[in-house]
């Protein structure tokens, strides 16, 4: 019989850690509530919250300016007048934007628009469809990451939010780690970025279940 693995004793933070879930009716700031330290919240929306109000709700709580970040598959002229708004309001200190290459490809203006407010090493081009959010500030580490993408989207979706645990700083060291790519740089460029090749391929072995599977006939 295989031994229990050796349990690392928690931190302070995350022994009085807040495990909520909740069903998101209205607002993000609703469902969410306060953002507290340790905070652990899972919601399920219809649609009505995008990322884009979760990742507001957590600025807006803010005392102080933030240092943000957000992963994104898509985005569109009203998350980028969002963050520019932010900027002007002094409630962002600086932001990074991690974005799929196809969106920089249909977006180029947005995506300019990133670079000329926040920096040409603020926006990191990559293959990416995660949908993530962080948010610092002194005392804080907010993660947040859901299916949505930064826009409304009337259907199921769902989004969890933490605070001050170890997915936070995995995100950032991700995010730091990313090569900052030439503007409207190419599939491979974007492809070595990620690191897809380093992706563990199935052997030959792995692949026996489905030997005998029968291609399609018309």
């Amino acid at each position: 019989m295989s031994k229990r693995p050796t349990e690392t004793k928690p931190t302070t933070r995350q022994t009085n850690r807040v495990a909520r879930a909740v069903q998101g009716h209205q607002t993000a700031a609703e469902a969410i509530g306060p953002i507290v330290p340790g905070m652990s919240l899972f919601c399920i929306t219809r649609g009505q919250i995008s990322m884009i109000d979760v990742i507001r709700h957590v600025i807006e709580s803010a005392e102080t300016p933030v240092v943000a970040s957000v992963w994104t598959w898509a985005v569109g002229d009203f998350e980028v007048e969002a963050f520019e708004y932010f900027f002007r309001e002094k409630r962002i200190e600086r932001a990074t934007m991690v974005i799929d290459r196809s969106a920089e490809q249909r977006n180029v203006d947005l995506i300019d628009r990133w670079r000329k407010r926040y920096g040409p090493d603020r926006v990191k081009v990559c293959l990416n469809h995660a949908k993530i959010g962080t948010i610092e500030w002194p005392g804080y580490r907010v993660l947040v990451r859901g299916s949505m993408n930064l826009n409304c989207n009337p259907r199921f979706e769902q989004f969890d939010i933490s605070e001050g645990d170890q997915a936070f700083d995995l995100v950032r060291e991700v995010e730091t780690e990313l090569p900052v790519l030439p503007r409207l740089s190419s599939c491979q460029e974007a492809n070595e970025a990620t690191g897809t090749a380093k992706a563990k391929a199935l052997t030959l072995e792995e692949l026996k279940p489905f030997g005998g599977i029968k291609t399609w006939q018309k």
